[in-house]
């Protein structure tokens, strides 16, 4: 009786492991680069040649699109509606939350996403669309190319206060990295994906309390100048990297060093020996960033994603079919 009990048992974990390798390898074929090569072979060739039009007419906007994955990944599941949808139960969809408000480039996605359809009607989801598109933003700003795993489908639920999970420019460094560590990166990865800030703008309001408690921490002649773009009541516009706000370098981490950073978040990063010898290696190894940046958003664009018969695939990005 030991015998048989004992063989049943080991039956059972072999039919239990033979079910995860079958559920792991079809997971794994739903979720792959060059998902699109027999259902839409030039999926990823539309969308960059939509993304380089656009840049074209607006070359800040790249950094919108590249926000706009970041939060896409962040909120729920993976899926586009975190950021474009328009809910569908009355209340205030993510795209409206008070974080999500100053995005642009959601015309964008419509535009490109029209250009898909037409060329495979029902097919490239709004989820991977954006994740092609914030990797060729990068691409055109001088970031290296990477290959991005596709086959995410799009989700059916979008509320605003799903949002609050984001971080904000306020965070300290320990509440920063909890909130990466429960996504599933690592501290060196959000210093790593922190480089994001090199490109792009930032509204006055983000770091206005630094500049009316006249943080210590940040560079006097920098806050002055600040102060003069960002009067009193006004909520102006300044460049996240003054010296080149269109290029995807590593100059974002000698601002760190120079104290010339805008947000808390960004400083916090010299708060423990650790991170802040993290953040002087970047600054001087411009290649290593560039593929520990790309490494750490495609690993980013993997949180949580829908595959399979997961969600739907939306014929328009703002909302649920």
């Amino acid at each position: 009786m030991a015998l048989e009990r004992e063989r049943r048992a080991r039956l059972v974990v072999a039919l239990a492991m033979a079910l995860w390798i079958s559920g792991a390898m079809r997971a794994e074929a739903q979720f792959k680069v060059g998902f699109y090569s027999q259902s839409c072979p030039r999926a990823e060739a539309i969308v960059k040649e939509e993304i380089e039009k656009a840049l074209a007419d607006d070359e800040g906007v790249g950094a919108d699109l590249l926000r706009m994955h970041f939060h896409d990944c962040f909120v729920r599941v993976q899926n586009i509606d975190r950021t474009t949808c328009h809910s569908t139960n009355n209340s205030t969809a993510e795209k409206d939350a008070q974080i999500n408000l100053t995005l642009e480039g959601f015309d964008i996605i419509d535009d490109v996403k029209e250009k898909l359809e037409a060329a495979c009607k029902g097919v490239v989801s709004c989820a991977d669309l954006l994740a092609f598109a914030a990797r060729d933003a990068v691409v055109h700003y001088g970031g290296i190319h990477y290959e991005v795993p596709s086959g995410r489908r799009d989700g059916r639920i979008s509320v605003a206060s799903d949002t609050d999970i984001l971080p904000s420019p306020d965070f300290k460094l320990a509440k920063l990295t909890d909130l990466f560590v429960s996504k599933g990166l690592s501290q060196s990865e959000m210093i790593v994906l922190s480089g994001a800030h090199t490109v792009g703008i930032a509204h006055c309001d983000a770091f206005s309390k630094r500049l009316d408690s006249a943080d210590p921490r940040m560079d006097g002649k920098y806050a002055a100048a600040l102060r003069k773009e960002c009067p009193p009541a006004s909520n102006n516009t300044v460049s996240m990297d003054p010296q080149s706000p269109h290029k995807f370098d590593n100059h974002y981490y000698r601002l760190v060093l120079d104290s010339r950073s805008l947000f808390t978040s960004d400083d916090t990063l010299l708060s423990a020996w650790s991170t802040a010898a993290q953040v002087k290696r970047l600054a001087c190894d411009f290649k290593g960033f560039q593929r520990e940046f790309a490494a750490a958003i495609v690993k980013m664009g993997a949180i949580g994603v829908l595959t399979g018969s997961g969600g739907e695939v939306r014929t328009n990005c703002r909302v649920v079919n």
